[in-house]
């Protein structure tokens, strides 16, 4: 399938790793050009000097930090008057594990604005730039936490719900502009964060990792987790010119590890 995004411009927020380095890598098979943004520069510019070479596109770094808000505001105006992309996958790195309360105020204020306050900043840019040529498309990198709330991972089930109520809500304000604004909710896919996810469940337990992760998968109805790929070939889908009546959605790549409807 031709997913018709040749030529344009993606920017990718994370993209120097895990899920976003994934879709990155995709929108890049399809022919899109890449700004990929993320703290680690040296990761960024090897990635996106791979990715060039690779798939004969252009690709460039932004080191950007986005728990910081004067940095975040900076960049926006980068976005809004340098970047314009046509595309945004709005990702940021999740917050360390925690329980609900008892939890310093200064996490809840970092983690708010790395993966709230900084991502409506930056759509806000974008979306900007989107309207001006009546296409876009925005994806949010979210978490299965939004539909079902991940035991100790209590400020990023809180602030990610936030994020899912912003997209939805943006999603109709700009549907009339040819922009679609969905988010992609992960369950196991088997990436660094996962890894260090599982690690810090099985030193909790008093399990070894490998009999975690093997729980884990028996638990799972497909009985293994995913990988970066196939998450990435569904945000790639979710950002094409055929997906251009799918807006407002939430969709899950878990290998049905939520069980509602």
């Amino acid at each position: 399938m031709d997913l018709g995004i040749q030529g344009k411009t993606a920017l990718v927020l994370g993209g120097s790793q895990g899920l976003g380095e994934a879709i990155a890598e995709k929108l890049a098979a399809e022919g899109a050009n890449l700004v990929l943004v993320a703290r680690n520069t040296d990761a960024l510019e090897a990635n996106a000097k791979r990715l060039s070479e690779t798939y004969g596109i252009t690709a460039s770094g932004m080191t950007v930090d986005l728990s910081d808000a004067d940095a975040t505001a900076a960049f926006a105006t980068r976005v809004r008057e340098e970047i314009k992309p046509d595309m945004l996958v709005a990702n940021a790195g999740g917050p360390p594990p925690s329980v609900s309360t008892g939890i310093d105020q200064a996490v809840w204020q970092r983690s708010a604005q790395m993966l709230l306050f900084s991502i409506i900043q930056v759509t806000e840019a974008a979306v900007d730039a989107m309207k001006a040529k009546k296409w876009g498309r925005v994806l949010a990198i979210g978490s299965s936490g939004v539909i079902q709330p991940i035991p100790n991972l209590a400020v990023s089930n809180t602030i990610r719900g936030a994020v899912a109520g912003f997209c939805k809500t943006l999603a109709a304000e700009v549907a009339g502009d040819g922009i679609t604004v969905n988010m992609i909710l992960p369950g196991k896919i088997d990436t660094a964060r996962v890894g260090q996810l599982d690690t810090a469940r099985a030193g909790r337990e008093g399990k070894s990792l490998e009999q975690v992760r093997a729980e884990i998968a028996a638990s799972l109805p497909i009985k293994r987790y995913g990988n970066p790929e196939e998450f990435a070939s569904v945000a790639a889908f979710l950002m094409s010119e055929p997906a251009g009546y799918v807006t407002g959605q939430m969709t899950r790549v878990d290998g049905g590890m939520i069980r509602s409807l």
